[in-house]
């Protein structure tokens, strides 16, 4: 079956000298010591990665570049891409709270095929896996304008952000219902726990009862570092039972999880906990839902 991959969070291909936090001396990060990710990973060898597994296209995802170069991510994006073809989509970074960001916007559309928005918004108690310096940063009244000139352009937002930052989303979605929100990381489930799965759930319900939320199956081994099909499949299935195959998505996450697995064995992780379902709706995940999002 042909797959469509999301490649997110710290993506498929990067520049080490453009990417502070590769680039700067190492600091703690969600998924433990990155040694093995602080060199270039070009599109190239994502190509030799991903195309043997049967994809075909991919959405390269934003990778915090430096500041400022904002665009420039996007044309070198787009034109490596190009080389090999698999670059068919691009979400972008911008600053929503920056007054000047519909500029911003504008010169990231005409430099290569932007379809959405990330901006990461994840607010951890441990320091470690936190991102931005509160819980509520979507809150702003000012980043909330910045949204509302993503939605204007016909974009998306990637919504990063860890069960407890969910009260305050489910009001931004409702604020934004024109907005396409897609939640990442199946909507980050850090405590596995039963009640902390529980309230992931809870959650996940909540998101998948507004109509312009979709969840994107991505990012599963990052907080036990490993590929564990067996660990996998039960929030596999929470997330598609809630959201529905249509609303579903798959991302590799790669070459985060390359760290602690290969592209074949991930995705055959991934298909394992979609072999309940039947092929339409594996292929409902794995490329037609990614297809329709980002108009591949």
């Amino acid at each position: 079956m042909p797959v469509v991959d999301i490649v997110d969070a710290h993506h498929h291909i990067w520049r080490h000298d453009r990417t502070p936090w590769l680039n700067g001396p190492p600091v703690p990060r969600i998924f433990g010591d990155y040694a093995a990710l602080r060199r270039d990973y070009g599109i190239d060898e994502f190509a030799a990665d991903a195309r043997p597994c049967g994809v075909g296209r991919s959405v390269y995802v934003q990778v915090n570049v430096a500041p400022g170069d904002e665009v420039w991510e996007v044309e070198w994006a787009a034109a490596e891409g190009r080389r090999q073809g698999l670059v068919n989509a691009i979400v972008a970074f911008a600053d929503l709270a920056d007054p000047g960001v519909g500029d911003v916007l504008d010169r990231q559309l005409a430099a290569g095929p932007v379809r959405g928005i990330r901006q990461q918004l994840h607010w951890h108690r441990n320091p470690a896996w936190r991102f931005q310096p509160t819980p509520d940063r979507m809150r702003d009244p000012a980043w909330q304008r910045g949204l509302r000139a993503v939605t204007q352009r016909g974009l998306l937002f990637e919504l990063q952000v860890f069960p407890g930052q969910y009260a305050d989303s489910l009001d931004l979605v409702d604020r934004h219902p024109d907005t396409v929100f897609v939640l990442m990381h199946a909507g980050m489930p850090d405590d596995v726990s039963a009640d902390g799965l529980q309230a992931w759930a809870r959650g996940l319900a909540a998101f998948a009862a507004r109509p312009n939320v979709m969840a994107k199956i991505s990012g599963l081994g990052t907080f036990p570092r490993r590929c564990d099909a067996d660990d996998w499949r039960p929030i596999i299935h929470r997330t598609v039972d809630t959201f529905g195959p249509d609303r579903c998505l798959f991302g590799s996450n790669f070459p985060i999880e390359k760290m602690w697995t290969g592209y074949a064995t991930l995705l055959g992780a991934v298909r394992s906990g979609l072999d309940r379902y039947t092929a339409q709706e594996q292929q409902a995940v794995l490329r037609d839902a990614a297809v329709r999002l980002y108009r591949l």
